[in-house]
């Protein structure tokens, strides 16, 4: 199922799986995304920055990123357009179209969290890739641990 938010549509990993399934669904071709960042831990506030890159061949005219924080998150968020929390501990942004070798628009996703960790791991990783197929599914994930010295960890 997509959600409408901020003009963008974003779009959850059932919902992706589903739509590369539906009868009648053109090819959209192959990419192979990957997304690079950071994210800084200062106080209950993660803010993430994700830039997506498309290697190619074919053009994306659009894909999802997952930010999956070990710290669970506050009950009230004030999340970018085109972010939509789907969890206790995630939240799914649309990328936008992505043409090939071109980095794509920096998100800046701003995360509360429910408590002042001292630490966190955070996962980013593609969770549909707008009906393309990945051929390389190796760079699809990032890990990265986030200590709260508000300093920018990169991914």
């Amino acid at each position: 199922m997509a959600m409408r938010r901020g003009g963008l549509t974003v779009v959850g990993a059932a919902a992706g799986v589903l739509a590369l399934g539906t009868a009648g669904t053109a090819w959209a071709g192959n990419a192979d995304l990957e997304m690079h960042g950071s994210a800084v831990l200062v106080g209950d506030l993660v803010e993430v920055g994700v830039t997506p890159r498309n290697h190619g061949p074919d053009t994306v005219t659009g894909a999802s990123v997952r930010l999956t924080s070990s710290a669970a998150l506050a009950d009230t968020q004030h999340l970018p357009g085109g972010c939509a929390r789907t969890g206790d501990r995630e939240v799914v942004c649309d990328t936008g179209p992505l043409a090939v070798e071109v980095p794509g628009e920096r998100l800046v996703v701003p995360v509360r969290l429910r408590d002042r960790p001292e630490e966190m791991t955070l996962k980013v990783d593609v969770v549909w890739g707008g009906g393309a197929v990945d051929q390389d599914r190796t760079n699809d994930e990032q890990r990265v641990l986030v200590l709260a010295t508000g300093d920018p960890y990169a991914f």
